[in-house]
């Protein structure tokens, strides 16, 4: 099996510590998902990071299916989502408003996800398909950083002590600037009678994860393994197998005229434009489509 050095998501665990933990690293994958938009800066940062934690989050599902983070609000930016299916597919995209993000980003600090999003919610959902319903937490936008505002999304809706770190940025080969984005999730599993009181291994582990560099994370010279390995050496750390990432849209013609065919004709007459057909954006792709009006699914 060909080893997978970019691209992944993958669990470890570290030597005496209850604890669970998972690494993300998205190089070609993320930078598809931002170069279907000119997004500015802090708002490609924001989707980033999005694309990040649903990887992260989303790989821990036990079933098929697909994770979906997103967060809103009534700021510059109206939303950023991220799609996580269990294969390992991801899409992304934020709607905002040019003019309200340039403004915001005025001064010598990149604006963040408060200041980005406003006063809104995020939001997880998990789908585990057609047959089953759905899941999904809700809790306040709070923090200048997604990885914030799911710590708080753990805090409150699984009990569960949760530490995320979350980094994007450019890097440059000679070839121009690509985006990359990577991510850092610990989380500690509960004491029991047989295991005792596990707040001092928190204690430890968090000491320990908080000396991780953002640069680090988005670095394509550092493997996961590597970094991994710089942070919890001392007491030994093992990662498992990865899953690898690519970016895919669920778009399709046939998803597209199934949509079409929910509207009357009447409403489908008012969408055709002077050559005859229906043009639809996949909003997250990009990709146009030039449909009849008339067709039949």
């Amino acid at each position: 099996m060909t080893e997978i050095t970019d691209n992944l998501v993958a669990a470890f665990s570290i030597e005496g510590h209850p604890v669970r933990g998972r690494i993300v690293r998205l190089g070609d994958a993320v930078n598809e998902v931002m170069s279907h938009h000119d997004y500015p800066e802090p708002v490609a940062n924001l989707l980033g990071e999005a694309c990040a934690l649903a990887a992260l989050v989303g790989s821990a599902l036990k079933f098929d299916g697909r994770l979906i983070v997103q967060a809103q609000g009534d700021g510059p930016v109206a939303y950023v989502v991220c799609d996580y299916e269990t294969d390992g597919s991801l899409r992304g995209y934020c709607r905002f408003d040019p003019e309200r993000v340039a403004e915001a980003s005025k001064g010598f600090v990149r604006p963040g996800a408060k200041t980005l999003l406003g006063h809104g919610v995020f939001i997880m959902t998990i789908d585990q398909g057609p047959d089953m319903d759905r899941y999904q937490g809700v809790t306040p936008i709070e923090g200048e950083t997604l990885a914030l505002c799911a710590e708080q999304y753990f805090a409150q809706s699984e009990q569960t002590p949760t530490r995320l770190r979350l980094a994007v940025g450019q890097v440059d080969d000679g070839s121009g600037p690509t985006w990359r984005a990577g991510g850092l999730m610990i989380q500690m599993i509960s004491g029991d009678d047989a295991r005792g009181s596990t707040e001092d291994s928190w204690t430890h582990v968090q000491a320990l994860f908080e000396t991780t560099g953002e640069d680090e994370l988005v670095d394509p010279t550092i493997p996961a393994e590597l970094l991994l390995y710089r942070l919890f050496h001392e007491d030994g750390v093992r990662m498992f197998e990865a899953q690898p990432l690519k970016a895919f849209c669920r778009c399709s013609p046939e998803r597209i005229e199934t949509v079409l065919q929910s509207f009357s004709d009447e409403e489908r007459a008012d969408m055709v434009e002077d050559d005859g057909k229906i043009h639809v954006t996949c909003e997250y792709c990009s990709r146009v489509y030039d449909l009849d009006p008339d067709v039949k699914v």
